[in-house]
This record gives structure tokens, sequence and C-alpha cells, in this order.
């Protein structure tokens, strides 16, 4: 999102809508990563799972995407998965049509398959490419989208590297340090972002963070931060060291309409789906905009007391904001979007 957004942001908030919108526009992926939660059994609760709904695809994925848009008329997308590049065609036909309307639009993929070169031409379009860690422990864990494929398919391209760390990372000190300064040195490369692996609740895997485990993250994260092009503020590092306790108190979760492949299915309480231990969110969204909530402006009034008068003043819940959501939703369908 750019800063020139941020009125139409404001602006959303004001009419009940949420301004952001994230789209998982397929239930297909050729991957099997561990520790992922969009396949994960309660990411959309007890009813049903990503693979068990029905998606669209074709003309009818174009045409029912920008149905949803228009509706809910965001200011930011982010297209997720699944593996987007699975209906590279569809995508190829739409993304041209949101820039036209005017829609920032974040896609983010594993890099399975070549990214079109005609993107580049995308003005709104921002592309994500998923890296967790060197090539033997990435390919392993993300294969077939391995290190020597992402390096043939982004090629010509201008992307965003975004690594989520996990707990194998911090094994050997200076590990994200020379992660980011493999990335950094591609010419393809404009940022180098890191998550930190967030947790469901019950979760035992060898991603989980140990406590422990914590001190030594940031420190690897100060030190990887000073390599060119990794983008890690310190707002964003005291949104990781003081996340928020629970989706009512998330900015993002709150700000942000979250649908499955359906088009219709709500995941919630946020992106993450299922029941995610906020207390160890890693969220860079979650954690760049909550540190910008506790901000003053002047240093008197919080941001986030401007933004709770927003809301209240939209009509919009301040304790479950995934309802919300789904009221938002319904009530696309039943007014006018606001221009």
């Amino acid at each position: 999102m750019k800063k020139s957004d941020i009125l139409r942001v404001w602006g959303r908030v004001l009419r009940g809508y949420t301004p952001f919108l994230s789209i998982e526009i397929t239930k297909e992926c050729p991957l099997r990563c561990p520790g992922c939660y969009a396949y994960s059994p309660d990411h959309l609760g007890p009813v049903t799972t990503l693979r068990q709904l029905s998606d669209y695809r074709g003309p009818d994925l174009v045409n029912a995407t920008l149905a949803v848009v228009r509706r809910l008329r965001p200011v930011h997308l982010s297209i997720v998965g699944g593996e987007p590049l699975v209906r590279y065609r569809e995508l190829c036909q739409l993304l041209p049509l949101l820039d036209r309307i005017g829609v920032e639009v974040q896609l983010v993929t594993s890099a399975v398959r070549p990214l079109p070169e005609e993107w580049n031409l995308i003005r709104s379009l921002h592309l994500v490419v998923s890296i967790d860690g060197l090539a033997p422990e990435h390919d392993q864990r993300r294969s077939p989208a391995t290190y020597d494929r992402i390096l043939k398919h982004i090629a010509r391209q201008h992307i965003t590297v975004h690594c989520t760390v996990t707990r194998q990372m911090l094994a050997r000190a200076g590990y994200l340090t020379d992660f980011s300064r493999f990335w950094s040195a591609r010419p393809e490369v404009r940022k180098i972002w890191f998550s930190i692996y967030t947790p469901q609740e019950g979760d035992d895997s060898p991603e989980r963070l140990r406590p422990r485990d914590r001190e030594v993250l940031f420190e690897e994260l100060s030190a990887a931060a000073r390599v060119p092009k990794v983008h890690l503020p310190r707002l964003v590092l005291e949104g990781y060291r003081n996340p928020p306790r629970s989706p009512a108190e998330c900015t993002f979760a709150r700000l942000t309409t979250c649908l499955s492949a359906d088009l219709k299915t709500d995941v919630s309480p946020c992106q993450l789906g299922g029941k995610p231990v906020c207390e160890e969110c890693g969220c860079i969204a979650s954690a760049g905009m909550h540190a910008v909530a506790g901000l003053k402006l002047g240093g008197v009034i919080p941001l986030s007391a401007i933004l709770n008068t927003s809301i209240r003043l939209g009509g919009r819940s301040l304790l479950q904001p995934h309802e919300s959501s789904n009221r938002l939703v319904r009530q696309g369908q039943d007014r006018p979007v606001p221009q």
C-alpha cells in the first residue's frame, strides 16, 4: 500500500468497509510444505477444508473475482492460495483489469512456474515469492518449487522475497544473514521480507519457535536487517516482540476481509484461519500495522484510538472483527459500494 492510499483506507473504514481484501484464488497447490496453514484441518473451521471447497476457474473465476472486488472496493488485494500460478491463465486476464480499476494487488507465489513477462507492465502488481531458507533446506521443504526453478522463473521480473523464519533456521548463527546476502545480490529482487512462523493451537511441529529461541531470533533478524534490500523497520521488529494478544487487538485482522477459494467462505479470525496463537504471531502485516497503531499523533493521541472511533462511526464491531468481515460481505451484496 502506498502512502497516498491512507485517506482512501480511512474513507473505507468510515463507511463501514474493510479496506484490505485477501482471496485464496484456488484450492490447488503442487507443493506439500510442512506447517502450511492453508491445508490444516481447522483452517476454515470444523465443517470444511480448503480442498473440499468448490472453486472457480476460467472466465468464471475472472468474473467472480471482479464481482467481489467491485462489491467491496478494497484499496489493496492480496491474492494467495493454494498456489495462484495454478490459475496463471485466468490471472493474465484478471490482473490488467484490476489495474484499470485502481486496486493495488499483491500476488504471493512459490514461483513453481514461470512468471509471465507481460506482468512487468502492470503498474499496480507486486509479486511476492515465498522462499523459506537457503537452497538445501528450502528445496527439501518446498519441492517442486526449488531454487533452480525459482531462479529461472523470476528472470526479468521484479519481486519481493518473503521468508518465513522457522526454528530450524536458527540452529546456525548467521543463517538469515547468509540468506539475505544471496538474494540481495540478485538483480530481480527489490525487497526482502521476513515473517516468523505462527503456530496454531496444539502445534508441536519442528517449525514452531520455543521461548528460548526468541532472543536468538531477534539477534539474527537485527543482523540480517543490515543487508541491502532487507526491509525490516524497527516498528516491525517491535511488532514481533509485542504482537497483538487476540484478533480483536490486531489492526490487520480488523481491517481485512479474507475469503477462501469459493469466494464466499470467510477465513477467520485472520488470513491464517484456524486457531492461531496470537501471542506468537509473526505475520509481517500484523506486526507492522499493530506497531503503527500504537504510535501517538502529536505525542498525545494513539492512532489506535482514532481507528477505534472511525470503526465505531462506520458501524462495525470492535470485539469480533472476523464476524464484522462476514457482515461486510453481506452488506456489500445488499447495497451499492461507496465510490
